[in-house]
């Protein structure tokens, strides 16, 4: 690994842990701040209200202006109240609200674009638990905001400056059915050579009905799981992990089943099991799918984030791709895809971006752009991911007070580096990337949840623990010490 040497996006540069973006949703004052690193998130009743929600579209369609508006939820049991406080202030503005119901966040930002909206809003809080909810807004070319949109939005409800109309000129609400659309456009975009049997995990979110019907109408035989939606996310976590998608393991195992997929609560992430029912590590199968569409194009440029494993790089310099490394989210991920005109954008968490497509993060439209990679190729998933050259990874997380975070990031800057023997570089776009001779570990604040995470890499397993236990106790300390008085 000594010869590595990170490309970053050069606007981001210098960017430090003043700069980090916290899931707080803090009071009325100067520093409010509503958007994590993936839109607004936090426990409903206490951090997310429907007054707060209220507040959030009219400050949308205040910044926007009177036009048309999508809205899509997942199926938390808070959604649908949430729902009809985003639109009521969307309306109250002169937005028009299009309702489209239950879809992925995927399908709603494609939708934004196709149905010709000023905006979309994905009422969801992904992969967190059921007592948590959010909001994420896409610009009408199906990207998520941007930051300085983001800043706007959080000044009109800080301010309360928004532009309500009269009565007669209040928004009217409707309920619009184009899931089909959706479906047409994902189905079109393969052929298969030959009949998968691919079993399908949605998790009781929001893919549970479009996930399975999509692979059918390429030609799939199906076997679905969790299929029915529901709130409480009664089958297993809505966060698709080694630890939660089990079931879909061993059904695959039992059928004999050439390849496996499930999704989190809105469908925006996708893990992939292969033949033998084996977990495809989140890094190695960004590494292999990465590999080949660099490679059926002939060339260019990857996004992928600063927690990505060194076996990117790799993978995709090894078929004469080049790889930017970016801010942890899919909205760092989605404007460098769109600024650079890369080819693939995607994070170690299952979050890809096929910009042929749409700008938005959509697990239901990666797992079928991995099912078209293995047809095309004619291997089975564990040749597939095979390939990948193999590194040690090892992340954990510890809980950290959101409030506290800011802190926790200063007292560590300057410390963490010199922790460690023969560095490199330190990288500081996003959290602290501490460069070695022999490997590397991040250390960065979450921007969805109250926690601080921890990433590690070497290529052996001892190394990578012995990085892992330095910066967990500096972590530790640093919180101990934040918080006290």
């Amino acid at each position: 690994m000594a010869d590595h040497e990170p490309h970053v996006a050069p606007y981001l540069k210098g960017c430090g842990p003043r700069d980090l973006c916290s899931s707080t949703l803090l009071g009325a004052g100067a520093g409010l701040r509503l958007f994590g690193t993936s839109g607004i998130r936090g426990l409903v009743g206490s951090e997310l209200t429907p007054e707060l929600a209220t507040k959030v579209g009219m400050a949308l369609a205040s910044l926007k202006g009177p036009g048309s508006y999508a809205l899509a939820r997942d199926p938390r049991t808070t959604s649908p109240m949430l729902a009809l406080s985003l639109s009521s202030g969307i309306m109250s503005c002169g937005g028009d609200v299009f309702d489209l119901g239950l879809l992925p966040t995927g399908a709603l930002a494609f939708l934004t674009r196709e149905l010709g909206m000023k905006a979309g809003c994905m009422i969801t809080a992904s992969h967190n638990p059921p007592e948590y909810n959010g909001l994420k807004l896409f610009r009408s070319d199906s990207a998520p905001f941007w930051p300085d949109e983001q800043k706007s939005i959080e000044e009109l409800v800080r301010k309360e400056a928004f532009k309500t109309v009269p009565w007669d000129e209040v928004g009217h609400r409707e309920c619009l059915d184009e899931a089909e659309r959706y479906l047409r456009a994902l189905s079109g975009l393969l052929e298969l050579k030959r009949p998968w049997k691919v079993v399908l995990d949605p998790g009781c979110g929001s893919a549970s009905s479009l996930a399975p019907e999509l692979f059918r109408a390429v030609g799939c035989d199906v076997v679905a799981l969790n299929a029915r939606p529901s709130g409480h996310f009664p089958a297993r976590s809505p966060d698709p992990r080694p630890d939660t998608v089990g079931d879909l393991c061993s059904t695959i195992r039992e059928l004999g089943a050439d390849v496996g997929f499930a999704y989190d609560g809105d469908a925006d992430r996708m893990v992939v099991v292969d033949e033998h029912g084996g977990f495809v590590p989140f890094d190695v199968a960004l590494a292999a799918f990465s590999a080949h569409l660099v490679g059926s194009k002939g060339g260019g440029l990857v996004v992928t984030t600063v927690e990505a494993s060194y076996c990117v790089d790799e993978a995709v310099k090894a078929v004469g791709g080049e790889l930017l490394r970016t801010k942890v989210g899919d909205v760092a991920v989605s404007i460098e895809v769109s600024r650079r005109r890369a080819i693939f954008g995607g994070e170690p968490c299952g979050a890809w971006i096929i910009p042929d497509v749409h700008l938005c993060a959509d697990g239901l439209l990666a797992s079928l752009m991995v099912l078209k990679a293995l047809d095309e190729e004619g291997t089975k998933p564990s040749e597939f991911f095979g390939r990948v050259p193999r590194f040690k990874t090892s992340r954990t997380k510890v809980k950290c007070p959101n409030e506290l975070k800011t802190s926790v990031m200063e007292l560590l800057a300057p410390e963490l580096p010199g922790l460690f023997k023969n560095v490199r570089d330190v990288i500081d776009i996003d959290g602290i990337r501490v460069e070695l001779e022999d490997g590397w570990v991040l250390v960065r604040p979450s921007g969805t949840e109250p926690i601080i995470r921890i990433t590690a890499e070497a290529r052996e397993a001892k190394r990578v623990e012995e990085l892992i236990s330095i910066a967990l106790k500096a972590v530790e300390g640093a919180i101990k010490r934040a918080g006290k008085p």
